[in-house]
């Protein structure tokens, strides 16, 4: 007999942050046996650490190396990619419905959520107009549950989930549409994404005066989640994929490479765009950590020389490195470079401002090759934001094209960052559950992710 479970992801959530600010989140883990740190995966990135959990096994295996990677076939870098044949092995949901037949599980809005074998699947899809309008969605399975949603509780908030404009609606649209799911259709597992903090603490760095306001956001929502499922008999665990720590700023790493003669520069109407299948290297950079690959075999050694020089660079992995950080698979690039603590990688190539590519001004998440924060801030060189922003969002009114370039390029403005495995005491993700109590710790103190999956199925069939 299976046992209704519940996983919520509060991505960014670490043992500092918790405490007067989440009085809700403090009293589940008082009564579930206190926090536990997980070791996430390496990268420590949302895609990758989220597809650990839901397969136990390391990106070695399920090949989820980044939010990205340099797509061989195609030769272009391919971010954001949502089908969940992207991750190449057994997933959770999967094994229970073997030992279970009526098993079923809802998926909200965590990663690689489309075409799963879920029951049910809630996740963000905007429609993408040909006149240039991105008209926030969702996309849902059964199609018909998009419908009966967006009825009840609005347009999913893409606006606010992601943007200069993210902010708490995204995350209680998602807590609602959870609780709605499970009173209609009653899933034995729900998998919840809950992003609230994460945006916020990358904008703002984790020490920031704000941050306590984020926490009581957050908390308010969860408290809503708990109380609902406790209603329900449902078993929940709490856990996240990464903590944040604060950064100074950006390490552009194809900058670096293009000096070396390495990167190939395409120039199309006066704008310099990167072009990857041409260059010997260049770099996909993915928060604290960078997939660089190198055409010719018989150059990564010096390639890896160049980059192992460069400040704020702490370590170049290559080789038999790569299988033993479990990264090991055809989509990681040649060398996967890691950020000292304090620092991130951009994936800025161009030397003068006025020749970066137009989109680089955009909230764009899918030409830029390589994750951009600087996406969650206004340009604050823009005198008047508002009217700007108001002129083209009535242009776009008109049925007139027009882009929304009011992102920073300054890459000091980012407060905070992740993607290294080893990060100060304190700021790892956590794990709070009462299925956790009797499990061994590595040397370290940390459960490492990939122990989630099991921890699942034990509060499912246990």
């Amino acid at each position: 007999m299976t046992h209704p479970v519940a996983f919520l992801n509060l991505v960014g959530l670490s043992p500092a942050l918790i405490g007067e600010h989440t009085p809700v989140i403090a009293e589940f883990a008082r009564r579930s046996g206190g926090v536990r740190t997980l070791r996430p995966s390496f990268p420590a990135v949302t895609t990758t650490v989220q597809s650990s959990m839901f397969t136990g096994v390391e990106p070695s295996t399920h090949g989820i190396v980044g939010n990205g990677w340099f797509n061989r076939e195609y030769q272009e870098v391919q971010f954001w990619k949502q089908s969940n044949r992207l991750v190449q092995a057994e997933k959770v949901w999967e094994t229970a419905k073997k030992q279970d037949p009526s098993f079923t599980c809802a998926n909200i809005c965590c990663w690689y959520a489309m075409y799963s074998s879920c029951d049910y699947t809630v996740t963000p899809r905007p429609i993408y107009c040909a006149d240039g309008r991105k008209i926030p969605d969702c996309w849902t399975h059964p199609p018909e549950l998009r419908d009966r949603l967006q009825r009840s509780l609005g347009r999913f908030p893409l606006f606010k989930f992601w943007g200069p404009g993210a902010g708490i609606e995204s995350t209680r649209w998602i807590a609602d549409a959870a609780m709605r799911v499970h009173r209609d259709h009653d899933p034995t597992m729900l998998l919840v994404y809950l992003p609230h903090l994460d945006y916020g603490l990358q904008k703002l760095g984790p020490g920031h005066q704000e941050v306590p306001y984020l926490l009581k956001e957050l908390d308010h929502e969860v408290g809503r989640l708990i109380e609902y499922f406790d209603g329900k008999g449902i078993r929940t665990m709490i856990a996240s994929e990464y903590g944040i720590v604060p950064v100074d700023d950006a390490i552009a790493l194809n900058r670096v490479l293009r000096n070396a003669g390495l990167v190939t520069i395409r120039t199309e109407l006066g704008r310099e765009l990167l072009d990857a299948g041409e260059s010997e290297a260049f770099a996909v950079a993915d928060h604290q950590v960078a997939h660089v690959y190198v055409r010719n075999s018989d150059r990564i050694n010096a390639v890896a020389e160049i980059l192992s020089t460069v400040p704020g660079v702490e370590q170049v992995i290559s080789g038999s490195e790569k299988t033993s950080a479990g990264i090991d698979h055809e989509r990681s690039g040649e060398l996967v470079v890691v950020a000292e603590r304090n620092r991130w990688f951009c994936h800025d190539w161009w030397d003068e401002d006025s020749k970066a590519p137009d989109y680089q001004r955009t909230v764009d998440i899918h030409k830029k090759p390589g994750y951009d924060p600087r996406e969650l801030f206004i340009d604050p060189k823009i005198r008047f934001p508002k009217m700007k922003i108001a002129a083209k969002l009535l242009s776009k009114k008109l049925g007139f094209r027009t882009m929304m370039d009011v992102i920073p390029l300054d890459t000091s403005l980012v407060g905070g960052s992740h993607g290294r495995v080893n990060q100060p005491l304190g700021w790892d993700p956590v794990l709070i559950t009462e299925a956790a109590a009797n499990l061994s710790e590595e040397e370290d103190g940390r459960i490492p992710c990939t122990a989630v999956r099991d921890l699942l199925l034990s509060m499912l069939f246990n």
